[in-house]
């Protein structure tokens, strides 16, 4: 995968996406971004990526002519082009593995008081990471990228570590424990030192739902839910 991040402030990108299993993958070659300097495609000497908007009001908007050219560098047939901004569609798993199949992603960051509208005919989608205020989407773009380069097929050790995350099927991680086994009076679940896999993957489960049921019970509605599920949710509503 190709993935190509326009912005305003590249070397915010520089460290975070160069580390830990980012850069294992690329590596690996699973996967490579670009940065790609709006201001590069500024149009006059004094390289001008921002005016104040038509009618009035506080702060500056991005130049569409200017962030036009710079997202149009890197567009091809292929490309999927992602606006990060808060007015975007929540951010869900759902959504980061459809982009994880893509083979082109253009990024987009949208910084001061947004971009000219009229931009927003080269994007395919736009997206929100949640409902708070940000200095620009550079973080957020991070956060995306972080995202759907763990489920590239090869960035994540095959094995249950991808599928059990919290959120992949749509209900929270169940709790982990290592070394020590008692740690300050608190000892590890006695099944998870039973050997016992079968009863494991029960506790595991049952756990998972729990958190959900009384962290994120919304979750559940939408999660994909067994009989064996149901059981273990009224097993826990009975307690």
């Amino acid at each position: 995968m190709q993935i190509d991040i326009v912005t305003l402030f590249p070397e915010m990108f520089q460290g975070p996406l160069n580390e830990s299993l980012l850069k294992k993958a690329q590596t690996k070659g699973l996967f490579n971004f670009s940065l790609v300097n709006i201001r590069d495609f500024a149009q006059d000497k004094h390289k001008t990526v921002d005016d104040p908007a038509y009618g009035g009001g506080a702060g500056m908007v991005m130049k569409g002519d200017v962030v036009k050219e710079a997202v149009s560098s890197k567009q091809k047939a292929v490309s999927r082009v992602v606006l990060m901004c808060p007015t975007g569609q929540p951010l869900t798993q759902e959504k980061v593995k459809a982009l994880a199949k893509q083979e082109h992603l253009i990024i987009l960051c949208g910084h001061y008081e947004g971009i000219d509208e009229r931009v927003r005919d080269l994007v395919d989608e736009e997206i929100s990471i949640g409902d708070y205020v940000l200095t620009g989407g550079e973080i957020p773009a991070m956060v995306l990228v972080d995202a759907v380069v763990r489920q590239i097929p090869g960035v994540v050790k095959e094995g249950e570590s991808l599928v059990n995350d919290s959120f992949y099927n749509g209900i929270l991680d169940y709790p982990s424990y290592t070394k020590p086994e008692d740690l300050e009076g608190k000892k590890v679940p006695e099944v998870l030192l039973s050997g016992n896999h079968a009863e494991i993957d029960r506790w595991r489960r049952k756990e998972a739902l729990r958190k959900t049921l009384y962290r994120r019970p919304e979750l559940l509605s939408q999660a994909q839910i067994s009989k064996e599920d149901r059981e273990l949710l009224k097993e826990i509503l009975s307690q």
